[in-house]
């Protein structure tokens, strides 16, 4: 898992905990790099586990809950390093479209070895999508947040189910759907 997801993760626990939690989670860890991470190296997927569930542990939230948290934290960061992605779009059906097909072949160019998940588009139209994630990892909950986001930065709002096509979360079908804002005004007589 590339550096960025573990220095990111580490700056929400302590803008949201503090620092004396983030020790506390690298300690009780016992990480195999001892917590130092560069945002472009290349670390075992079994830290940033080891990590959540001792913060879930912490904290007493569930593990899902924290990396959906994570998820809509981690935003900012693509937003702010690849803004050019972001502007090629216009609608997020588009943007989430073309995550298999553009989106993951730029990112392995910048982090070659990168380990993502896979994304299979069942059917789509201008307001309705269904879509199944799959990867080892089971961050489902990581990537329905950034589609959340991913809603939000093109300025509409939409409603996003799972369901859980295996017991572990490796696969997971989305339906996701606009929800329409009634802006109506009213007449008064």
């Amino acid at each position: 898992m590339k550096g960025i997801v573990f220095t990111e993760f580490l700056e929400m626990v302590e803008e949201q905990y503090g620092l004396q939690t983030v020790d506390y989670i690298i300690s009780h860890s016992r990480l195999k790099s001892q917590g130092i991470y560069s945002a472009i190296g290349t670390y075992d997927f079994i830290e940033m586990q080891t990590l959540i569930g001792q913060l879930s542990e912490k904290i007493n939230i569930p593990a899902d809950d924290l990396i959906y948290t994570y998820g809509l934290y981690f935003f900012k960061a693509l937003t702010y390093h690849h803004p050019t992605v972001f502007r090629s779009y216009s609608d997020p059906f588009e943007f989430l479209a073309s995550i298999e097909n553009h989106i993951h072949v730029q990112v392995r160019k910048i982090y070659p070895g990168a380990e993502l998940p896979s994304f299979s588009i069942l059917s789509q139209d201008h307001n309705k999508m269904e879509m199944v994630y799959s990867s080892d990892r089971a961050m489902y909950m990581f990537a329905k947040a950034l589609m959340e986001k991913s809603f939000e930065y093109y300025g509409k709002k939409a409603h996003i189910e799972l369901i859980k096509l295996n017991e572990r979360g490796t696969q997971v079908k989305f339906m996701i759907s606009t929800i329409q804002c009634n802006n109506q005004n009213k007449s008064i007589s």
